[in-house]
């Protein structure tokens, strides 16, 4: 009989080979030449997959509390993503931020380009782009076949994104002719591949044009009118992003809650900065100050280079202590048309690939920073980065599906803003301007619990709120709502809405993540007393790895150092 461990290798090497785009992403090499098949067929042999593991781990020994965690994270993952699937969430899986349109693009971010065989690899995915945008279309004409389909709000704003990729609109040049041009092979074979890779380029970029034509044409006039998924695939969906199951009309009412907290404390941090001006005020004042600023995408990526490296070294050994592979993490500014909210992607299983931060310009020269520093502390460290590094590093305690595919977004999402906020708290955000931009990115954060689940299940503004009481949710009441509460800037916030409406749940999940984060280490430190240590606390709660939050309460219950 296999053990956990046995299962979770199995699972993993046929994953990979079952969804080679995906096994890119987490770090797990030997398939980047080779691209997912995303049509229905290949969806339903990936849910078989999962299907099969779940049966081997009903039998599979669970000899002690690391198999029995193992083996529950990986139940619960699993299931997770059959239910999305038999409910057939994939057959109109379009949006803005997270689909395969946007991964059949982003792979090649991730891909090394520093030897012959590197590009190699790059020209023989770049072959089969065709091929998987292909599959992608079968896909979305079956749902539409079957009366699922997409929005047609998203239908709209991604067929902006694959004109961007197809070289139709825009004035930046087509990704894959720009990713071509980067190889610098020698003379000889070189010529051969860069003209292979030339080709390929055009090719791929043909292939999200044309995309974008089948989205526009054929797939828009069969799009959902309605953007509202309603309360039985909302409540799934975000049972899936969270890894529980939550009173949504409760989490409701505390987003409200949170949000009104939250901006009261922004109006106690504005009046020591600018006393009497008030919050909207003083944010105009720091987004003009120029000692706060950085001129040029270049300057920026180098000041977030250099704020990693130095929170790196500063919590290393006194608040964290930072396996040594996971002390690189490399700033990066995102290629042009994807959404507009900076993303991080995790290293390679061997290191050899580092984490990642992402930073979409969407066009801009000029950078105020007063934002910028806890949102670098929520990708980077001790956010994302740390997070994820610090579970690849432990190759002899977790499973291989704990290190590289275990993902619950509430918990990976409520970590980093609870990181946020644990900056302040440990001292990091003392200036004024940057303990505001941590404040405001809660606040966002509190907006989109309120935004996302109103809209979703169309519910009614509070009777108490001074703008809209009583009326029901509505896209055109979002987007002022969320520009107005979050203090980012209105095409920011466009993508952002655009984004809560096509990933139903996804944007709840950080408020809630960092709700239980918060209520597990209040509830230590009551059970502990004086035993109780900070440090500790967040060694062992990140070594347990990512899991849904009904999990990590219940472990984290448990800690008896």
């Amino acid at each position: 009989m296999p053990s956990v461990d046995e299962i979770a290798d199995e699972y993993v090497e046929r994953f990979a080979a079952l969804d080679p785009i995906s096994a890119t992403f987490a770090g797990i090499t030997g398939h980047d030449s080779e691209m997912t098949d995303y049509g229905p067929d290949a969806a339903d042999e990936r849910a078989d997959h999962a299907r099969a593991t779940l049966t081997q781990l009903e039998h599979a020994p669970r000899d002690d509390d690391r198999d029995r965690v193992a083996a529950e994270v990986m139940v619960e993952e699993l299931s997770l993503g059959v239910e999305l699937h038999d409910a057939g969430e994939h057959l109109c899986e379009l949006n803005n931020i997270a689909s395969p349109l946007q991964a059949v693009r982003q792979v090649f971010d991730l891909m090394p380009t520093e030897t012959e065989s590197d590009w190699d690899a790059i020209a023989a995915r770049m072959a089969l782009v065709p091929s998987a945008l292909s599959s992608y279309q079968d896909t979305l004409s079956e749902g539409a076949r079957r009366g699922l389909a997409a929005a047609r709000r998203q239908v709209v704003t991604c067929t902006r994104q694959a004109e961007t990729w197809g070289g139709l609109g825009g004035d930046d040049p087509p990704f894959f002719p720009r990713l071509a041009e980067q190889y610098a092979g020698p003379a000889g074979r070189g010529g051969t591949l860069r003209r292979t890779l030339e080709e390929r380029a055009q090719r791929a970029t043909e292939a999200y044009a044309a995309f974008a034509r089948f989205l526009s044409d054929e797939y828009s006039p069969r799009a959902a009118e309605r953007d509202p998924v309603g309360a039985e695939r909302y409540s799934r969906r975000a049972r899936a992003f969270t890894g529980m199951t939550l009173d949504l009309d409760e989490t409701y009412r505390w987003g409200w809650d949170e949000l009104h907290r939250i901006e009261h404390a922004m109006g106690e941090v504005a009046e020591r900065i600018l006393p009497g001006e008030g919050v909207d005020v003083v944010i105009e004042h720091l987004d003009a100050a120029p000692a706060r600023a950085i001129e040029g995408a270049d300057a920026l990526r180098q000041w977030l280079q250099d704020l990693m490296d130095r929170t790196v070294a500063e919590l290393d050994d006194v608040h964290f202590d930072i396996p040594e592979p996971v002390q690189r993490v490399e700033a990066m500014i995102a290629p042009p048309g994807g959404a507009a909210a900076m993303y991080y992607t995790p290293p390679s299983e061997d290191f050899s690939r580092p984490g990642r931060t992402w930073y979409p310009t969407l066009g801009k020269t000029r950078f105020p920073l007063w934002k910028e520093v806890s949102i670098c502390y929520h990708e980077g460290v001790p956010g994302h980065h740390l997070q994820v590094g610090q579970v690849l590093y432990l190759a002899d305690e977790l499973t291989r599906f704990q290190r590289s595919l275990a993902w619950s977004s509430g918990h990976g999402e409520g970590w980093a803003l609870y990181a946020e906020r644990l900056m302040g708290e440990l001292g990091y955000l003392d200036e004024p301007g940057d303990e505001m931009g941590m404040l405001a990115a809660q606040a966002m954060r509190a907006m989109r619990v309120v935004v996302d689940i109103g809209l979703h299940l169309e519910l009614p503004v509070p009777a108490d709120d001074e703008h809209h009481a009583g009326e029901t949710w509505t896209p055109e009441l979002a987007l002022p709502f969320a520009i107005q509460h979050s203090k980012m800037p209105a095409d920011f916030m466009a993508s952002e809405v655009d984004r809560y409406l096509g990933w139903p749940g996804q944007a709840i999940s950080y408020k809630v993540g960092e709700r239980v984060w918060l209520g597990a280490r209040d509830a230590a430190r009551r059970r502990l007393g004086h035993r109780f240590d900070l440090k500790e606390f967040h060694r062992h709660a990140l070594d347990l790895g990512n899991m849904g939050l009904a999990q990590l309460e219940r472990e984290l219950a448990r800690w008896d150092p």
